[in-house]
């Protein structure tokens, strides 16, 4: 995550953190569906308008590394070295999150979501998102010369990617095994490959 510079965004980053936690607390203590928005207010001491300033609704709150996340995977594609391949760059970005994800610490917070179907309809539309935006990422550098179609079929394939390791027995085995694939598609999708 960004680390704020100034004392006013620091401060603003302090409260939005003391509310994400604790809302997590509460929803993993009492259960995501019997905690209200004011409820996670009250607790956090702050005004419900407050809250909303920092997170746009309920599942916001479960989510709250969603811009981390969605910034990471798009970093992966802009901050790469100069002629480093883009794939095992992604790979590389996707397996860390898969490890943040797949750790014991983050069990419960699997099962609230896997439980809750405001919180699955969430991720997916979060996970169209991050595609999206990994999409525009790629499509706009000019060492990778692809079609649109390309580049959002391959950014759906990499965040779909993760979901998938993140279910899989050996997480890291997954993601090996689905970037060969990936890494295949993209290769076909080259335009020297074409005829």
């Amino acid at each position: 995550m960004n680390v704020p510079s100034g004392r006013r965004e620091r401060k603003k980053a302090a409260t939005r953190q003391k509310i994400a936690d604790t809302a997590l607390e509460l929803f993993l203590e009492r259960g995501y569906d019997a905690v209200g928005i004011r409820d996670v207010a009250a607790e956090a001491d702050v005004a419900v308008t407050t809250l909303f300033s920092h997170f746009a609704s309920k599942e916001a709150l479960v989510f709250e590394q969603d811009e981390d996340f969605e910034q990471r995977l798009t970093q992966a594609v802009t901050g790469r070295t100069p002629h480093e391949p883009l794939i095992p760059a992604l790979r590389r970005e996707i397996l860390a999150l898969v490890r943040h994800c797949t750790a014991d610490s983050a069990a419960p917070i699997r099962r609230m979501i896997d439980e809750s179907p405001a919180l699955r309809k969430y991720e997916e539309s979060m996970r169209l998102r991050h595609a999206e935006s990994l999409a525009t990422a790629i499509a706009a550098d000019p060492g990778l010369s692809q079609t649109t179609t390309a580049c959002r079929t391959i950014a759906r394939f990499v965040i779909d990617a993760y979901a998938l390791a993140r279910e899989s027995a050996d997480p890291e085995a997954a993601v090996d095994e689905i970037f060969r694939m990936i890494e295949a598609a993209w290769e076909a999708g080259l335009p020297s490959r074409r005829t």
